[in-house]
């Protein structure tokens, strides 16, 4: 199914919906976390805080908007209350670490230059999908009138990427090549995500 259509599904469900949402704020969570752990212990930027922060707070917002589905339930990130669970709690750790492999192996980073260049490479990855995912998303909320917007995590999301560009320019210089690796990583990561988040839709509506 196309992702607009896979949407579609979802939002017809409040409980999907709400699974939806929860695992959108946990996957938002674990980025805010990916990108503490990834600082320095000194050389912080401000650059770097305000994406943790944003993160961070979309995480919340998103787990906010849940009670507007009308579904009771997704008070945590416990299995039952997310959608394609599995694959959505590895998404990001998978991509980390196939990316985090790249870096040892081609470039042979280590320490904190290790953890900074995959933090802006797992991170330009997710930007450029979440500049894909949430208008499509936004788009459909709109179509059926519903009281969940996403339209601030849109813009905030296309200033995170052109913010990843520019930090990428500073530490990599040609860096077109290693994000064109973490983009065909990611890819693969998303296809099985939304393999296994249609899976889950069918596997409710058999049930109903």
């Amino acid at each position: 199914m196309e992702l607009k259509e896979v949407i579609l599904k979802i939002v017809a469900s409040p409980e999907l919906h709400a699974k939806w949402l929860n695992s959108l704020s946990m996957m938002e969570n674990v980025g805010a976390r990916k990108i503490s752990a990834s600082e320095h212990d000194h050389l912080v930027d401000e650059i770097v805080l305000k994406h943790a922060a944003e993160e961070a707070r979309h995480a919340y917002y998103l787990k906010s908007q849940i009670k507007k589905t009308g579904f009771e339930g997704c008070k945590t990130y416990l299995m039952d209350e997310l959608l394609a669970p599995v694959q959505s709690q590895q998404y990001l750790h998978a991509l980390d670490t196939s990316i985090s492999r790249y870096l040892k192996k081609n470039l042979n980073f280590s320490g904190n230059d290790l953890r900074y260049a995959a933090y802006l490479l797992v991170t330009y990855a997710i930007e450029v999908r979440a500049d894909e995912l949430y208008p499509v998303y936004e788009e459909v909320l709109r179509s059926i009138e519903s009281k969940i917007s996403v339209r601030m995590i849109v813009v905030e999301e296309q200033g995170h990427l052109e913010e990843m560009i520019q930090q990428m320019d500073d530490f990599f210089g040609n860096w077109e090549a290693h994000g064109d690796f973490a983009l065909s990583i990611e890819k693969k990561l998303f296809e099985k995500w939304m393999t296994a988040v249609a899976t889950s839709i069918q596997n409710q509506s058999l049930v109903v």
